[in-house]
């Protein structure tokens, strides 16, 4: 079992600029080598309870410029980790970033089966508030009944989520 604080929050409207100001910081450093960079997650959906953590994913058009992008991540403080686990999404980490929010970022092919889950996922939520408004309510109660168990908190709304899926034609 993976122990880690559990925190979940009611929308801010601030995380729309906390994406912009690493955005910027993202295209400053690879702008010209990617296609996108797409805030997804619950953060990037209006009104949606989140833990507060941006998640990014940066999309390129295949694998023959990742290396590149690599390097150039590197350059800003991005340490490469691997798929883990999660094919055609590559996970990078950071150690010193305290003028940004905390965030996930991701490298994706414009091909990527993550990718599209995620933008998918994203976009029914932006256009469902009645989606946003069940899904934040579960999220809620999982941080509630498991503030020091990530993954009973997942395991929590993993059955909200495959309902959500469903209704967006991931399933």
């Amino acid at each position: 079992m993976r122990t880690s604080k559990v925190i979940v929050m009611p929308y801010h409207k601030e995380w729309q600029t906390d994406f912009e100001k690493i955005k910027k910081e993202l295209e400053n450093a690879i702008g010209d080598m990617v296609i996108a960079i797409e805030h997804v997650g619950s953060t990037s959906v209006q009104g949606m309870s989140a833990k507060p953590c941006i998640d990014i994913d940066v999309v390129i058009k295949d694998y023959s410029v990742f290396d590149i992008i690599v390097g150039k991540l590197a350059d800003i403080g991005y340490i490469h980790e691997g798929d883990l686990g999660i094919k055609d999404r590559e996970a990078f980490k950071y150690t010193d970033k305290p003028h940004l929010q905390s965030h996930h970022l991701y490298v994706c092919p414009q091909y990527s089966a993550e990718l599209h889950r995620h933008i998918t996922f994203r976009d029914y939520l932006c256009t469902h508030p009645e989606a946003v408004n069940e899904y934040s309510k579960v999220k809620e109660k999982a941080a509630q009944l498991f503030p020091d168990d990530i993954d009973s908190y997942i395991e929590f709304k993993s059955p909200c989520i495959a309902k959500l899926y469903k209704l967006c034609g991931l399933e």
